[in-house]
């Protein structure tokens, strides 16, 4: 196997491990409102992801490292033709973390309140915008022969990019639920659990229907396979959520995520990202990759630091495994 392919494999790796992992915890800022019924309510809510949602990040960070210095012709098309709907993404992002760190720094309730909005603004924009994003990048956009972007906004949100984005926010939301049912106990962890029981059969049908239509585009038996094997996950996740198997049902969710992140990039590959116009504009893992000595030194980089980093996130979710409630939460 190439450096290229290597590379690639990475790539899809790190922006999966992002999608499972804040996945949750945008679920989870997403339903602040709808599972949080007080103050205290919507403190154990936040508590869950508190240790863990900066963390989380940093798998986009990475990801979007390794893009620029892997592949630096993808990176400068993907961000300058979608400056606009990852602009709003980051803009949503820094007003999240901001909200975090502030919504209690003030005891009165209209304070809180305008926090709790950005924190819950801030987590859907962003499971909303990523999977129009994922859609546009695995069916391709306009790219001249410069392997320029040379469509507008209204181009990326055509109906299989809204699909792509309805259903990145229904599997975050019952990722997050069940999250939630798995993190807490008493009234929080039986509405969870319910709620979870109800997104679920959406997230499947939009899940199923997302992934047959991306088959149409490209497909193979690999990532039909991949398709098979998420829509099962998810199946299982619903049946071990009515069951109140909660750590199941989350890894049947997470299951879920990946494979459908894995499916996406199967179809995608060997391009990066295609041309609807003009098919010399279409970028491959070839013509967008950097030097092989570039690539030769990135993966030992890679070979090092990879493990510290996921050895220290294990421990900091080993950390903080226990369940929370309102008993935990001072007045």
């Amino acid at each position: 196997m190439d450096l290229t392919t290597v590379w690639f494999l990475l790539i899809a790796v790190l922006f999966t491990g992002y999608f499972i992992l804040e996945g949750f915890d945008f679920g989870v800022g997403a339903l602040l409102p709808v599972l949080g019924r007080n103050d205290r309510e919507r403190r154990v809510l936040i508590n869950t992801i508190g240790p863990v949602w900066d963390g989380n990040e940093v798998w986009l960070i990475t990801a979007a490292g390794g893009l620029f210095a892997a592949f630096p012709e993808w990176y400068a098309t993907l961000f300058s033709g979608f400056y606009l709907p990852l602009l709003l993404i980051l803009l949503a992002l820094i007003g999240r973390g901001v909200a975090f760190e502030y919504r209690h720094k003030r005891p009165d309730a209209p304070w809180k309140q305008r926090w709790d909005a950005v924190i819950t603004i801030g987590s859907t924009l962003p499971a909303i915008g990523w999977g129009i994003i994922l859609a546009n990048i695995t069916r391709g956009v306009p790219l001249d022969s410069d392997h320029e972007y040379t469509g507008g906004l209204l181009d990326l949100l055509h109906p299989y990019a809204l699909l792509g984005g309805a259903t990145t926010a229904a599997l975050f939301l019952t990722h997050g639920a069940v999250f939630l049912a798995l993190k807490t106990n008493g009234d929080i962890r039986t509405r969870a659990g319910h709620l979870a029981t109800r997104t679920t059969p959406a997230a499947l049908a939009l899940t199923t229907a997302f992934l047959t239509w991306t088959l149409t585009h490209r497909h193979n038996p690999t990532a039909i396979t991949l398709a098979t094997i998420a829509t099962l996950a998810l199946t299982g996740a619903l049946v071990a959520t009515r069951a109140r198997r909660e750590g199941w049902a989350f890894a049947g969710t997470a299951a879920a995520i990946g494979l459908t992140m894995a499916t996406l990039f199967a179809t995608l590959y060997p391009n990066v990202l295609p041309s609807t116009t003009d098919p010399t504009g279409t970028l491959t893992v070839v013509n967008a990759a950097s030097t092989p000595y570039t690539l030769t030194i990135m993966s030992w980089v890679a070979l090092v630091f990879t493990p510290v980093v996921l050895a220290y996130q294990g421990w900091t979710y080993w950390v903080f495994r226990r369940r929370i409630s309102v008993a935990n939460i001072p007045h």
